[in-house]
């Protein structure tokens, strides 16, 4: 293990090629994990959203959903009426990050009492 932590472009490998950086890329910051949450108690509108998650900005909150919707976890319904509505709900991709969030909430519940 010292000779590879001795080669940087296998570190950056190593790196690039874990899973734990793969799904904290995906589901991980601030923002993600909140938004998952209220999506998937119904709070699907961005209005809602934003009324739920007082503390993020508008933009922070439309590149968030942006990126949840490109990464497959959230899917965002259209509806043809003026003014339009928009709704995001939680993607069959989507669900299978419950129980991660799940446990880590458990774990934070935890942590939070001690």
């Amino acid at each position: 293990m010292d000779n590879i932590l001795k080669d940087p472009e296998k570190v950056k490998q190593m790196f690039e090629n874990c899973p734990i950086n793969y799904a904290l890329n995906k589901i991980g910051g601030k923002w993600k994990p909140v938004i998952l949450h209220r999506i998937k108690i119904g709070i699907n509108r961005f209005g809602a959203l934003q009324r739920a998650i007082p503390i993020i900005s508008k933009q922070m909150l439309t590149s968030q959903l942006r990126e949840l919707e490109q990464d497959g976890f959230i899917e965002r319904k259209i509806y043809a009426e003026i003014p339009p509505k928009v709704e995001y709900f939680i993607s069959k991709n989507g669900e299978t990050v419950f129980s991660v969030l799940d446990e880590l909430a458990i774990w934070g519940k935890n942590q939070m009492s001690k």
